[in-house]
Protein backbone atom coordinates (compact mmCIF):
# COMPACT_ATOMS: atom_id res chain seq x y z
CA UNK A 1 0.00 0.00 0.00
CA UNK A 2 1.39 3.40 -1.00
CA UNK A 3 -0.69 5.52 1.37
CA UNK A 4 1.59 7.84 3.40
CA UNK A 5 1.53 7.26 7.15
CA UNK A 6 1.97 9.85 9.88
CA UNK A 7 -0.70 12.24 8.58
CA UNK A 8 -3.47 13.57 10.86
CA UNK A 9 -6.40 12.65 8.61
CA UNK A 10 -7.47 10.22 5.89
CA UNK A 11 -10.62 9.93 3.81
CA UNK A 12 -11.47 6.51 2.35
CA UNK A 13 -14.05 6.51 -0.42
CA UNK A 14 -15.35 3.85 -2.79
CA UNK A 15 -18.49 2.52 -4.46
CA UNK A 16 -18.30 -1.07 -3.23
CA UNK A 17 -18.72 -1.35 0.57
CA UNK A 18 -16.75 -4.61 0.72
CA UNK A 19 -13.80 -3.22 -1.23
CA UNK A 20 -13.95 -0.01 0.80
CA UNK A 21 -14.00 -2.01 4.03
CA UNK A 22 -10.91 -3.94 2.92
CA UNK A 23 -9.14 -0.64 2.17
CA UNK A 24 -10.03 0.70 5.63
CA UNK A 25 -8.71 -2.43 7.35
CA UNK A 26 -5.45 -2.28 5.39
CA UNK A 27 -5.03 1.41 6.18
CA UNK A 28 -5.68 0.94 9.90
CA UNK A 29 -3.19 -1.93 10.09
CA UNK A 30 -0.56 0.24 8.42
CA UNK A 31 -1.27 3.18 10.72
CA UNK A 32 -1.12 1.02 13.86
CA UNK A 33 2.12 -0.61 12.74
CA UNK A 34 3.79 -2.38 15.66
CA UNK A 35 1.40 -0.87 18.17
CA UNK A 36 -1.44 -2.58 20.02
CA UNK A 37 -4.64 -2.16 17.99
CA UNK A 38 -6.77 -2.83 21.07
CA UNK A 39 -5.30 0.28 22.72
CA UNK A 40 -4.68 2.45 19.68
CA UNK A 41 -7.88 2.12 17.63
CA UNK A 42 -11.28 3.62 18.40
CA UNK A 43 -14.09 3.05 15.93
CA UNK A 44 -17.34 5.00 15.60
CA UNK A 45 -20.07 3.39 13.50
CA UNK A 46 -23.82 3.27 13.10
CA UNK A 47 -26.36 6.00 13.74
CA UNK A 48 -25.53 6.35 17.43
CA UNK A 49 -22.54 8.66 17.16
CA UNK A 50 -22.45 12.32 16.13
CA UNK A 51 -19.74 14.70 14.93
CA UNK A 52 -19.04 15.86 18.47
CA UNK A 53 -18.05 12.29 19.36
CA UNK A 54 -15.63 12.19 16.42
CA UNK A 55 -13.99 15.47 17.46
CA UNK A 56 -13.76 14.36 21.08
CA UNK A 57 -12.17 11.04 20.09
CA UNK A 58 -9.71 12.78 17.76
CA UNK A 59 -8.69 15.25 20.49
CA UNK A 60 -8.05 12.48 23.05
CA UNK A 61 -4.31 11.84 23.62
CA UNK A 62 -3.02 8.26 23.17
CA UNK A 63 -2.88 5.90 26.16
CA UNK A 64 0.12 3.61 26.58
CA UNK A 65 0.99 4.16 22.92
CA UNK A 66 2.49 6.85 20.71
CA UNK A 67 -0.51 7.28 18.43
CA UNK A 68 -4.27 6.85 18.28
CA UNK A 69 -6.29 5.83 15.23
CA UNK A 70 -9.90 7.03 15.19
CA UNK A 71 -12.16 5.50 12.53
CA UNK A 72 -15.50 7.20 11.79
CA UNK A 73 -17.74 5.37 9.34
CA UNK A 74 -20.54 6.65 7.07
CA UNK A 75 -19.62 10.29 7.55
CA UNK A 76 -21.57 11.10 4.39
CA UNK A 77 -24.76 11.07 6.46
CA UNK A 78 -23.77 14.39 8.06
CA UNK A 79 -24.65 17.75 6.52
CA UNK A 80 -22.29 20.63 5.84
CA UNK A 81 -23.54 22.31 9.01
CA UNK A 82 -23.06 19.11 11.02
CA UNK A 83 -19.41 18.70 10.04
CA UNK A 84 -18.42 22.31 10.81
CA UNK A 85 -16.80 21.33 14.17
CA UNK A 86 -14.87 18.56 12.43
CA UNK A 87 -13.66 20.95 9.73
CA UNK A 88 -12.55 23.32 12.50
CA UNK A 89 -10.66 20.48 14.21
CA UNK A 90 -8.84 19.63 10.96
CA UNK A 91 -7.63 23.22 10.88
CA UNK A 92 -5.45 22.38 13.88
CA UNK A 93 -5.46 18.57 14.33
CA UNK A 94 -3.86 16.71 17.21
CA UNK A 95 -0.54 15.33 15.87
CA UNK A 96 -0.86 12.09 17.83
CA UNK A 97 -4.20 11.16 16.19
CA UNK A 98 -4.73 9.61 12.78
CA UNK A 99 -8.37 10.29 11.92
CA UNK A 100 -9.82 7.92 9.32
CA UNK A 101 -13.09 9.12 7.81
CA UNK A 102 -14.99 6.54 5.76
CA UNK A 103 -17.36 7.84 3.11
CA UNK A 104 -20.86 6.39 2.94
CA UNK A 105 -24.37 7.15 4.05
CA UNK A 106 -24.73 10.00 1.56
CA UNK A 107 -22.79 12.69 -0.25
CA UNK A 108 -19.68 13.88 1.55
CA UNK A 109 -19.78 17.62 2.36
CA UNK A 110 -17.32 19.45 0.14
CA UNK A 111 -15.96 21.44 3.07
CA UNK A 112 -14.94 18.24 4.86
CA UNK A 113 -13.28 16.74 1.77
CA UNK A 114 -11.29 19.93 1.24
CA UNK A 115 -10.26 20.05 4.92
CA UNK A 116 -8.92 16.47 4.73
CA UNK A 117 -7.01 17.21 1.52
CA UNK A 118 -5.23 20.16 3.15
CA UNK A 119 -3.75 18.14 6.01
CA UNK A 120 -4.12 14.50 5.04
CA UNK A 121 -4.70 12.03 2.24
CA UNK A 122 -7.68 10.69 0.25
CA UNK A 123 -7.72 6.93 -0.40
CA UNK A 124 -9.75 6.04 -3.49
CA UNK A 125 -10.98 2.47 -2.98
CA UNK A 126 -13.17 2.58 -6.05
CA UNK A 127 -13.03 -0.33 -8.48
CA UNK A 128 -12.18 0.90 -12.00
CA UNK A 129 -14.35 -0.06 -14.93
CA UNK A 130 -13.61 -1.46 -18.36
CA UNK A 131 -10.13 -2.83 -19.06
CA UNK A 132 -8.78 -1.20 -15.90
CA UNK A 133 -11.00 -3.53 -13.84
CA UNK A 134 -9.03 -6.54 -15.11
CA UNK A 135 -5.74 -4.89 -14.12
CA UNK A 136 -7.18 -4.13 -10.67
CA UNK A 137 -8.29 -7.74 -10.27
CA UNK A 138 -4.97 -9.12 -11.50
CA UNK A 139 -2.97 -7.01 -9.04
CA UNK A 140 -5.03 -8.30 -6.11
CA UNK A 141 -4.75 -11.91 -7.22
CA UNK A 142 -0.97 -11.53 -7.39
CA UNK A 143 -0.92 -10.19 -3.84
CA UNK A 144 -3.07 -13.05 -2.51
CA UNK A 145 -1.78 -15.69 -0.10
CA UNK A 146 -2.70 -18.40 -2.60
CA UNK A 147 -1.43 -18.55 -6.17
CA UNK A 148 -4.00 -18.98 -8.94
CA UNK A 149 -2.78 -20.26 -12.28
CA UNK A 150 -3.86 -18.46 -15.47
CA UNK A 151 -6.95 -20.63 -16.01
CA UNK A 152 -8.09 -20.28 -12.40
CA UNK A 153 -7.60 -16.50 -12.49
CA UNK A 154 -9.62 -16.26 -15.71
CA UNK A 155 -12.38 -18.38 -14.16
CA UNK A 156 -12.55 -16.12 -11.10
CA UNK A 157 -12.59 -12.94 -13.22
CA UNK A 158 -15.35 -14.22 -15.49
CA UNK A 159 -17.44 -15.61 -12.63
CA UNK A 160 -17.30 -12.51 -10.43
CA UNK A 161 -18.00 -10.12 -13.29
CA UNK A 162 -18.85 -6.74 -11.78
CA UNK A 163 -19.20 -8.21 -8.28
CA UNK A 164 -15.50 -7.92 -7.50
CA UNK A 165 -16.28 -7.02 -3.89
CA UNK A 166 -16.57 -10.77 -3.27
CA UNK A 167 -12.91 -11.34 -4.19
CA UNK A 168 -11.57 -10.72 -0.68
CA UNK A 169 -13.89 -13.27 0.95
CA UNK A 170 -13.22 -15.77 -1.84
CA UNK A 171 -9.46 -15.54 -1.33
CA UNK A 172 -9.84 -15.94 2.43
CA UNK A 173 -11.90 -19.10 1.88
CA UNK A 174 -9.32 -20.48 -0.56
CA UNK A 175 -6.52 -19.86 1.96
CA UNK A 176 -8.50 -21.58 4.70
CA UNK A 177 -9.33 -24.54 2.45
CA UNK A 178 -5.98 -25.08 0.72
CA UNK A 179 -3.41 -23.28 2.85
CA UNK A 180 -1.26 -20.23 2.20
CA UNK A 181 1.23 -20.52 -0.65
CA UNK A 182 -0.72 -23.22 -2.49
CA UNK A 183 -0.93 -23.04 -6.27
CA UNK A 184 -4.51 -23.56 -7.41
CA UNK A 185 -6.13 -24.50 -10.69
CA UNK A 186 -9.74 -24.12 -11.89
CA UNK A 187 -10.87 -27.38 -10.26
CA UNK A 188 -9.56 -26.18 -6.89
CA UNK A 189 -11.36 -22.84 -7.16
CA UNK A 190 -14.68 -23.79 -8.78
CA UNK A 191 -16.40 -25.32 -5.68
CA UNK A 192 -16.04 -22.04 -3.78
CA UNK A 193 -17.25 -19.55 -6.39
CA UNK A 194 -20.95 -19.45 -5.50
CA UNK A 195 -23.44 -17.54 -7.65
CA UNK A 196 -22.08 -15.82 -10.73
CA UNK A 197 -21.71 -12.07 -10.28
CA UNK A 198 -23.34 -9.42 -12.41
CA UNK A 199 -21.98 -8.22 -15.73
CA UNK A 200 -21.90 -4.80 -17.37
CA UNK A 201 -24.89 -3.79 -19.54
CA UNK A 202 -22.72 -3.76 -22.66
CA UNK A 203 -21.99 -7.48 -22.19
CA UNK A 204 -25.68 -8.16 -22.79
CA UNK A 205 -26.11 -5.80 -25.74
CA UNK A 206 -22.89 -6.96 -27.39
CA UNK A 207 -24.08 -10.58 -27.27
CA UNK A 208 -27.45 -9.56 -28.72
CA UNK A 209 -25.77 -7.55 -31.47
CA UNK A 210 -23.61 -10.46 -32.60
CA UNK A 211 -26.59 -12.85 -32.57
CA UNK A 212 -25.30 -15.04 -29.74
CA UNK A 213 -28.58 -15.98 -28.06
CA UNK A 214 -27.02 -18.34 -25.51
CA UNK A 215 -24.52 -15.76 -24.27
CA UNK A 216 -27.19 -13.03 -24.28
CA UNK A 217 -29.49 -15.07 -22.05
CA UNK A 218 -26.59 -15.95 -19.74
CA UNK A 219 -25.68 -12.26 -19.36
CA UNK A 220 -29.34 -11.39 -18.78
CA UNK A 221 -29.60 -13.91 -15.94
CA UNK A 222 -26.38 -12.58 -14.39
CA UNK A 223 -27.68 -9.01 -14.51
CA UNK A 224 -30.94 -10.01 -12.84
CA UNK A 225 -29.33 -12.45 -10.38
CA UNK A 226 -25.83 -11.67 -9.21
CA UNK A 227 -26.03 -8.13 -10.55
CA UNK A 228 -29.28 -7.45 -8.70
CA UNK A 229 -30.66 -5.27 -11.51
CA UNK A 230 -34.40 -4.69 -11.62
CA UNK A 231 -36.08 -5.86 -14.86
CA UNK A 232 -37.11 -2.28 -15.62
CA UNK A 233 -33.47 -1.18 -15.36
CA UNK A 234 -32.47 -3.85 -17.90
CA UNK A 235 -35.35 -2.75 -20.12
CA UNK A 236 -34.22 0.87 -19.94
CA UNK A 237 -30.72 -0.17 -21.00
CA UNK A 238 -32.12 -2.02 -24.02
CA UNK A 239 -34.32 0.95 -24.89
CA UNK A 240 -31.31 3.27 -24.90
CA UNK A 241 -29.32 0.84 -27.02
CA UNK A 242 -31.93 0.64 -29.77
CA UNK A 243 -32.93 4.29 -29.49
CA UNK A 244 -29.44 5.14 -30.76
CA UNK A 245 -29.91 2.84 -33.73
CA UNK A 246 -33.31 4.36 -34.47
CA UNK A 247 -31.81 7.84 -34.58
CA UNK A 248 -29.11 6.68 -36.99
CA UNK A 249 -31.43 4.64 -39.19
CA UNK A 250 -31.88 6.63 -42.41
CA UNK A 251 -29.68 9.48 -41.16
CA UNK A 252 -27.01 10.81 -43.47
CA UNK A 253 -24.01 9.55 -41.50
CA UNK A 254 -20.95 8.03 -43.14
CA UNK A 255 -18.63 7.40 -40.21
CA UNK A 256 -18.47 7.19 -36.42
CA UNK A 257 -17.72 10.92 -36.01
CA UNK A 258 -20.84 11.99 -37.88
CA UNK A 259 -22.80 9.28 -36.05
CA UNK A 260 -21.58 10.63 -32.69
CA UNK A 261 -22.61 14.13 -33.74
CA UNK A 262 -26.06 12.88 -34.73
CA UNK A 263 -26.43 11.20 -31.35
CA UNK A 264 -25.15 14.22 -29.44
CA UNK A 265 -22.29 12.24 -27.93
CA UNK A 266 -19.16 13.96 -26.69
CA UNK A 267 -15.86 12.35 -25.85
CA UNK A 268 -15.46 8.80 -27.10
CA UNK A 269 -17.09 7.97 -30.44
CA UNK A 270 -17.00 4.23 -29.73
CA UNK A 271 -20.71 3.92 -28.72
CA UNK A 272 -21.68 5.67 -31.96
CA UNK A 273 -19.43 3.36 -33.95
CA UNK A 274 -21.09 0.29 -32.42
CA UNK A 275 -24.59 1.63 -33.02
CA UNK A 276 -23.82 2.52 -36.64
CA UNK A 277 -22.29 -0.90 -37.31
CA UNK A 278 -25.37 -2.64 -35.88
CA UNK A 279 -27.76 -0.51 -37.95
CA UNK A 280 -25.88 -1.56 -41.06
CA UNK A 281 -25.91 -5.18 -39.90
CA UNK A 282 -29.64 -5.57 -39.22
CA UNK A 283 -30.92 -2.90 -41.62
CA UNK A 284 -34.02 -0.73 -41.49
CA UNK A 285 -36.39 -3.68 -41.07
CA UNK A 286 -34.32 -5.02 -38.19
CA UNK A 287 -34.36 -1.69 -36.35
CA UNK A 288 -38.10 -1.38 -36.93
CA UNK A 289 -38.70 -4.91 -35.63
CA UNK A 290 -36.55 -4.24 -32.55
CA UNK A 291 -38.60 -1.17 -31.62
CA UNK A 292 -41.82 -3.18 -31.94
CA UNK A 293 -40.41 -5.97 -29.77
CA UNK A 294 -39.34 -3.46 -27.11
CA UNK A 295 -42.79 -1.82 -27.11
CA UNK A 296 -44.52 -5.19 -26.74
CA UNK A 297 -42.20 -6.21 -23.91
CA UNK A 298 -42.72 -2.89 -22.16
CA UNK A 299 -46.48 -3.45 -22.20
CA UNK A 300 -46.00 -7.03 -21.01
CA UNK A 301 -43.98 -5.82 -18.03
CA UNK A 302 -46.87 -3.51 -17.20
CA UNK A 303 -49.30 -6.45 -17.05
CA UNK A 304 -50.84 -6.98 -20.50
CA UNK A 305 -49.91 -10.65 -20.21
CA UNK A 306 -49.55 -12.74 -17.08
CA UNK A 307 -45.85 -13.51 -17.39
CA UNK A 308 -43.10 -13.08 -14.80
CA UNK A 309 -40.83 -10.14 -15.67
CA UNK A 310 -37.84 -12.47 -16.08
CA UNK A 311 -39.70 -14.50 -18.71
CA UNK A 312 -40.70 -11.34 -20.59
CA UNK A 313 -37.07 -10.28 -20.76
CA UNK A 314 -35.86 -13.75 -21.75
CA UNK A 315 -38.25 -13.83 -24.71
CA UNK A 316 -37.33 -10.26 -25.67
CA UNK A 317 -33.58 -10.91 -25.55
CA UNK A 318 -33.92 -14.12 -27.55
CA UNK A 319 -35.97 -12.37 -30.24
CA UNK A 320 -33.65 -9.36 -30.41
CA UNK A 321 -30.61 -11.58 -30.79
CA UNK A 322 -32.19 -13.30 -33.77
CA UNK A 323 -32.37 -10.03 -35.68
CA UNK A 324 -28.59 -10.16 -36.17
CA UNK A 325 -26.62 -12.71 -38.18
CA UNK A 326 -26.04 -15.69 -35.95
CA UNK A 327 -22.74 -16.00 -34.12
CA UNK A 328 -20.57 -18.76 -35.57
CA UNK A 329 -19.88 -20.26 -32.17
CA UNK A 330 -22.65 -19.55 -29.69
CA UNK A 331 -22.33 -20.12 -25.98
CA UNK A 332 -24.67 -22.19 -23.88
Amino acid sequence: MTTPVGLPAYLVKGDDPVVTGDAVRALVLELVGDGDAALAVEELAGDEYDVAAVVEAAQTPPFLDDRRVVVARDVGRFSTQDVAPLVAYLGDPLPTTALVLVAGGGQMPRSLVDAVKKVGHVVDAGVPGGKARQSWLTSRLRAAEVELDADAASLVAEHLGEDVGRLGNLLEILVAAHGAGTRLGPDDVAPFLGEAGGVAPWELTDAIDRGDTGAALEHLHRQLGGGGRHPLVVMASLHNHYARMLRLDGADVADEKSAAAALGLTGSTFPAKKALAQVRRIGHDGVKRAIVLLADADLALKGTIDWPPELVLEVLVARLSRLAPRARAGRR
